[in-house]
């Protein structure tokens, strides 16, 4: 019966992560997987989550399911984190009840449900993402049905984002499609809008009659909580309806819990409950129930004035380590008499840069110096630590020639 099935090329990411395992050599340098480390190299679990954690196993008297929309008081803590109370605004949406958040599996599952909604209640929506953009967007968005478009986002002979190029072509979409929007730390390039440009984008949105579909898996790790929303309640202040996705696994560090959100804005909320019953459907008929260990989690968290405290602490570690890692790299670049001007760097937020590089010499990297990168020279800067800097610089150096 599967005689005349092809093996898939399979995912180049994965394909890294297994290499990176394989490899035997003790200075081995993983900038590909990206997932936080810190100065250790490790991936920690976060003092705020053990304590979280402590508390579920003391207080917790089930393991029923809890429903395809998971737990209410996680989604209304989810709300907090994209609507917080900086936006005087969005205080106001969120009390009109037209805003309602389902739990999901991690930040992939909210947007294949958001795909499969946007599929059943938009059959003939195209969804537009950045050029270039997270790789498994297309997996996801395919795999759902959708017809996938791009709009230019990076301009790689400088290094910057072409605003205008994106601009131009979100002037020529037609009504009723979805625009894929990264609400911070853009995923490659590390590359964000500024309040303006979400202002621009947002009125043209509205003007053209499209919906915004935000990807937001790194909110606190590019300039906090607050800020790192500003593109979704600036959005909402133009588009009545816009979908949310959310994970939580960076900035809670719970990448194998598998938690994440999908949020739902709509005009009325007679229109949000509508929305919400639909994708409580897709979720039935895809995996049926989150699981609940996760939201706990990050409800308790959420919920608790002390523990949201330490863990927004927490969360402020990881992001200025990222931050000083990624002007050290620059910094030691030029240094080392590289030859070519990295400053672009240090001007990125988030874990990922566009580096530059181009395949060969990434892959010269990891035959040679057993450094890890994806093909497309992106980077995860998270990866670098005040031990393994100098060989890196060294090593791009040579490769570059």
């Amino acid at each position: 019966m599967f005689a005349t099935l092809q093996p898939t090329a399979g995912d180049p990411l994965l394909a890294l992560m297994t290499a990176f395992k394989a490899d035997t050599r003790a200075d081995k340098i993983d900038l590909g997987v990206g997932v936080y480390k810190d100065e250790a190299g490790n991936t920690p679990i976060l003092a705020s989550v053990k304590t979280a954690e402590a508390y579920m196993l003391e207080t917790q008297t089930t393991k029923t399911y809890i429903g395809p929309s998971g737990a209410p008081a996680f989604g209304k803590a989810i709300e907090q984190l994209l609507f917080p109370q900086a936006y005087p605004a969005s205080q106001q949406l969120l009390a009109s009840g037209r805003v309602a958040t389902a739990q999901s599996t991690g930040g992939t599952g909210a947007l294949r449900v958001g795909a499969d909604f946007i599929h059943r209640a938009l059959p003939n929506a195209k969804i537009w993402v950045s050029n270039p953009t997270w790789a498994n967007h297309f997996n996801i968005f395919e795999s759902a049905g959708l017809q996938v478009g791009e709009y230019p986002y990076y301009d790689a002979s400088n290094q910057s984002l072409d605003f205008a190029g994106m601009i131009a072509t979100l002037q020529t979409i037609p009504a009723g499609d979805v625009v894929l929007l990264h609400a911070c730390c853009h995923n490659p390039t590390g590359l964000d809008l500024n309040a303006e440009q979400w202002h621009q984008v947002g009125a043209l949105l509205k003007e053209r009659g499209a919906m915004p579909y935000i990807d937001s898996a790194y909110l606190g790790f590019a300039e906090g909580l607050d800020e790192d929303a500003k593109g979704i309640n600036i959005l909402a202040e133009y588009c009545p309806d816009m979908l949310i996705a959310c994970s939580c696994s960076k900035n809670f560090g719970l990448y194998n819990e598998r938690i994440g959100a999908l949020t739902v804005v709509a005009a009325t909320e007679r229109d949000a409950q509508a929305a919400f019953s639909q994708i409580n459907y897709c979720i039935r008929g895809n995996y049926s129930m989150p699981p609940n260990h996760g939201a706990g989690i990050v409800t308790h968290i959420i919920n608790s004035p002390e523990l949201r405290a330490q863990w927004e602490q927490e969360l402020t570690e990881m992001r200025s380590r990222i931050l000083e890692m990624r002007l050290l790299f620059t910094q030691m670049l030029a240094d080392s008499g590289a030859q070519k001007d990295f400053s672009f760097i240090a001007a990125q937020r988030g874990m990922f840069s566009f580096s530059g590089l181009n395949p060969t010499q990434v892959k010269q990297l990891q035959t040679d110096d057993a450094i890890y990168i994806v093909g497309s020279g992106r980077i995860n800067v998270a990866g670098m630590t005040h031990g393994n800097l100098d060989r890196l610089c060294q090593a791009v150096v040579r490769v570059l020639g």
